[in-house]
């Protein structure tokens, strides 16, 4: 079994990794910045390593002897300045890499997202061949290109790195999706051009998935997409979740000039664009297919939803 390391293990996705790998016997460490986090982490099962990401001198001695470090942490509130995404996202990153090399780890995996390749026009049956865009307006995708570029540089002999792209993660406990449920209901949510445009998603445990099979697997230096491989209508999935949440309230619709006007990149971007993502490299790479089906997946938040009434 393998000793981890993982940032980000506190949040929505990482704390599903971290499930993942304690139930396959793996011992984990997880950086955390506040006790809260640290309670989370440790009612898990797994190690809270108490630190700040920029500040590697507080955590960097804890990854020596890690078999791989899984790197989730980011700036996720796209509402931030640039300041805070190159402090979280691009010099953080930068710490953990440098730290995992020093250490010797020999596997690097990183949680990229496709967000790294939106720069204002839509991802249409795109592979990982379509280039990173670090002069995006949007400081969030800009900083997600720049940390992912980071990371597959750093791609070196006894150094192997790994980025692992999910798109739009959703599950029970989803921020996004929960946050997006509560924006409905509080009357400042709205379908851009009617919502009708066709959009990969990628189940929180499927993400998890691709995450081990690009320790396990994945080339070194390579990118890889994952999704749920069951492309929805945003609107119609939205729709669904909202069903679940119980928003009843309306919900407008915006033409593009008003969206242009009222909402903000790279949120536009996300909601109001088609997103097609090809996946076929991580299937012939990494073996990867979803572990969690669509239906099955909409059938755990609704029995979380239902647990939680």
């Amino acid at each position: 079994m393998a000793q981890t390391f993982v940032t980000g293990g506190s949040g929505f996705i990482g704390q599903v990794l971290v499930r993942r790998l304690l139930s396959e016997g793996h011992t984990v460490r997880v950086l955390v910045r506040s006790e809260a986090s640290a309670a989370k982490v440790s009612a898990l099962g797994a190690e809270p390593v108490r630190g700040e990401l920029t500040e590697p001198a507080t955590w960097s001695d804890r990854v020596t002897g890690s078999d791989v470090v899984f790197h989730l942490a980011a700036e996720t509130d796209i509402t931030a300045d640039r300041e805070r995404h190159e402090a979280v996202s691009v010099h953080g990153t930068r710490a953990v890499v440098e730290a995992a090399r020093d250490a010797g780890v020999p596997r690097f995996v990183h949680c990229g997202s496709e967000a790294a390749l939106l720069a204002g026009e839509p991802l249409v049956d795109v592979d990982e061949s379509a280039p990173l865009r670090p002069d995006s307006e949007a400081a969030y995708c800009a900083t997600k290109a720049a940390a992912e570029r980071i990371v597959l540089d750093a791609n070196a002999p006894g150094f192997a790195t790994v980025s692992v792209r999910p798109r739009f993660v959703w599950g029970p406990g989803s921020i996004l999706t929960e946050g997006l449920a509560a924006a409905a209901k509080a009357g400042q949510f709205a379908w851009i051009e009617g919502g009708r445009h066709t959009t990969d998603v990628t189940y929180v445990d499927n993400a998890v998935e691709g995450l081990v099979l690009g320790w396990t697997h994945g080339r070194p230096g390579q990118a890889y997409f994952v999704t749920d491989q069951h492309r929805v209508v945003l609107r119609e999935f939205l729709e669904t979740l909202f069903g679940i949440y119980r928003v009843d309230a309306p919900i407008p619709d915006l033409d593009a000039e008003a969206a242009a006007r009222e909402i903000p990149v790279p949120a536009r971007w996300f909601l109001g664009q088609d997103c097609i993502l090809r996946t076929d490299k991580a299937a012939a790479e990494l073996g990867y297919k979803p572990v969690v089906s669509y239906d099955a997946g909409l059938d755990a938040v609704r029995d979380s939803v239902a647990d939680s009434a």
